[in-house]
């Protein structure tokens, strides 16, 4: 089905006509009447969110470790292969508690091509990120680039599970152990990969998930903490402040990290839709693939490291030289077309005014990073994407290479006119 799907929207999207005539960024109509976002935004019909809503309010039950988040726990666990799923209210919290239960101290090294959650949730705790830079092929934690940063205040290493594929989560583990340091993982994007049949969540001490609207697995707002430890699982709980929710622990902290009743029964309905947004994910990610890797300049980012994606990012690589147009132009073109793409992620975390001077200090140098910063883009791919609208994105995208001489010069002279 989903090959047939391809093979027939294919052929219906045909060739490019366009002109940079028929840009919205030249006074043409937009290509999309409403904005189209960037996002996974998979959510229940109304019909299923009443029922669920009418269930809680006629339960007069709505947090603290309810039947529905106790519910959901039971079979993330099942769907993972997991001995314990912890769930909180976000995942930026997931990531602080993790900090806390696994008693990290001095430094945690990370990469710097992240979410800025990921590094701050190390600063609440008074840690310092000791960052490192990404693969230029997968942008994922640069396995190779660690070691010269391991000295005797390092406690841990967090690695960062990006664009629906991991890093090397078997080898970060290894190397993590034999030089005594806790492992653990920032899987936001990763929620229902697996590697080697084994999914995403089984690897390291603990590993964050995402439950964000923009994720596959959506609570609206939310996120879990995967782990295989008992002793683990139980100070993740008590960190998390849920009366009553299994064994008592003493901890140094506590947070209001309690998933509500209405979170967990959103995610229950998504955990259904799982197969089904996940298939929908592949199908236009083949869509884009098919088209966009025709183009000089522009480089697919594929899932690494995984024999199952969620297919939930669409990234490209923008290579100004070869396609004619800078990343941050076409961002502009396909903002006047409606199309809300995204710079993800910039700029790298180590350009943060908090952290600017710990990469003087350390002399810090990131090229893969910076150049990724520079050259990325997050195109829409989820719930309110169609193939039709794939061929639209295309269309605009292979217009503004194909045209790029005659747009750069357009845009040249219409800023001069303004001086």
């Amino acid at each position: 089905m989903a090959a047939l799907f391809i093979v027939v929207l294919s052929g219906l999207l045909g060739e490019n006509n366009m002109t940079e005539n028929e840009l919205a960024l030249f006074g043409s109509s937009p290509a999309f009447e409403n904005i189209l976002p960037v996002g996974q935004l998979y959510f229940p019909s109304w019909e299923r969110y009443e029922i669920a809503m009418r269930g809680i309010f006629e339960r007069k039950y709505y947090t603290n470790q309810g039947p529905l988040a106790q519910q959901l726990e039971c079979r993330l666990q099942d769907f993972l292969g997991v001995k314990h799923a912890i769930c909180v209210t976000n995942g930026t919290i997931g990531l602080m508690m993790a900090v806390e239960a696994l008693e990290l101290t001095g430094k945690v090294i990370m990469p710097a091509f992240t979410f800025a959650a990921s590094a701050l949730s190390l600063s609440r705790a008074g840690i310092e990120p000791v960052f490192c830079d990404v693969s230029a092929e997968t942008h994922q934690i640069d396995i190779n680039k660690i070691e010269p940063l391991l000295d005797s205040d390092v406690s841990g290493v967090m690695g960062v599970n990006l664009w629906g594929g991991i890093c090397e989560q078997v080898e970060l583990v290894k190397l993590a152990r034999e030089k005594g340091l806790k492992i653990y993982f920032d899987s936001a994007h990763a929620f229902g990969c697996e590697q080697g049949g084994i999914k995403v969540g089984n690897f390291g001490d603990v590993e964050v998930f995402s439950f964000h609207a923009t994720k596959i697995l959506s609570a609206t707002e939310g996120g879990c903490l995967c782990t295989n430890d008992d002793q683990l699982a139980a100070k993740l709980r008590n960190i998390r402040s849920s009366y009553g929710a299994g064994e008592i622990v003493d901890v140094v902290k506590t947070s209001n990290g309690r998933m509500s009743e209405a979170q967990a029964a959103i995610a229950l309905m998504s955990l259904d839709d799982y197969s089904e947004n996940q298939q929908n994910n592949y199908q236009l990610f083949r869509l884009y693939e098919d088209r966009l890797s025709q183009l000089p300049g522009v480089r697919l980012v594929k899932p690494s490291g995984v024999n199952k994606s969620n297919y939930q990012y669409l990234v490209c690589e923008i290579e100004e030289q070869q396609f004619g147009v800078t990343r941050d132009m076409l961002m502009s073109i396909l903002e006047k077309e409606n199309i809300l793409a995204r710079r993800y992620f910039y700029p790298g975390i180590h350009h943060y005014d908090e952290y600017k001077n710990l990469s003087i200090r350390g002399n810090v140098t990131l090229p893969v990073t910076d150049r990724l910063c520079k050259q990325c883009v997050q195109l829409p791919i989820g719930a309110l994407v169609s193939g039709e609208a794939v061929g639209k994105i295309c269309d605009i995208i292979s217009t503004s290479h194909k045209y790029a001489t005659q747009i750069q010069a357009r845009v040249s002279k219409s800023e001069s006119s303004l001086l």
